[in-house]
Formats: structure tokens, sequence, C-alpha cells
């Protein structure tokens, strides 16, 4: 009897620690906080996009892929607006460079960098290989998807949001 008593209180156990979410990088973990400074210096943490969807984008100035994206982020940003936000992490070392894309391409969302490129400790956080890469993540920080461009992004959003 104390036998069967220990292996439902193990199973129960592992049952248990099998279901509780963990910080990571795939679809259904938490994401991992990210804190950089913006354009200003001021530092912004990810969590503070929490009670509405977000776009972690991680991207560079010279990155084409990247900067080819973007018409289609603002259209996606401000079919949106209070519902919907862009967390861009750029990879970019120069901030002169970082500035100039942000500026040209008139990027209106929340852009952050250490600028020390692939030594930042959020790459090591999100596993970064190669940029364009991002993550949707829902108000409580779960990650929804990962690296969902183009119109199964915009598809996603659109119906996250508008079954509300």
């Amino acid at each position: 009897m104390k036998k069967t008593l220990l292996i439902l209180g193990f199973l129960c156990c592992v049952i248990t620690s099998s279901k509780a979410q963990v910080v990571g990088v795939e679809v259904g973990d938490i994401a991992p906080e990210i804190d950089l400074p913006d354009t200003k210096g001021n530092n912004v943490v990810l969590s503070s996009f929490r009670g509405e969807l977000v776009l972690v984008d991680f991207w560079a100035s010279w990155c084409g892929p990247c900067t080819k994206e973007h018409p289609e982020l603002i259209k996606l940003y401000n079919a949106y607006p209070d519902k919907f936000g862009i967390y861009s992490v750029s990879m970019d070392t120069k901030k002169p460079l970082w500035l100039a894309a942000i500026a040209k391409q008139k990027l209106p969302w929340t852009q952050v960098s250490d600028l020390k490129y692939w030594k930042s400790p959020v790459v090591a956080d999100y596993m970064l290989q190669s940029v364009p890469l991002n993550f949707l993540i829902d108000k409580n920080g779960i990650i929804l998807a990962k690296n969902i461009h183009g119109n199964a992004l915009n598809e996603m959003v659109k119906s996250l949001l508008e079954k509300k």
C-alpha cells in the first residue's frame, strides 16, 4: 500500500511539473525578459508590454530582408493601435547607422539595442543565430509563434485581435 501511494505521489509530481511553463524560446514558453536602452538611452523592458500582443523583432540596419519587411510591419502596427506593439531589438554596433535606419524608414515603435552585436546577453537568451528573427508574444508573455513573417504574421495578428 505504501509503495502504491509513493508511486502515485511521484506520478502526480511528474505530471504536474511537466505542465509548468518555462522561460525559453519555443512556442508555449514564457519569453525571456529583455531590458535594453532605447534610442534616447532609457531602458525599456519587454515585460512593460504585458497586456497587449507584441512582436519582438530582431533586426539590423545592414540586413536587407529586415528592412524590406518594415513597410508591412508599419501597416500592421498602424492597423491595431493600443492592441499590438512591436519591440525591435537592433543588432547594430554603430548608433548613427541604427538611428539613421529608424529615421529613414520612419519606424514608430519601440527600438532598443545595447550595440554589442552578437555579444549581447539577449543573443544567448533568444538563441539568436541570424536576423531577421521574431517572436509573437501574447498579453501574458507567452510565445505564440516564432519566425513568422508576411501574410502568416498578418493573418495571425488579425485573428488574435479581431476575435475579441
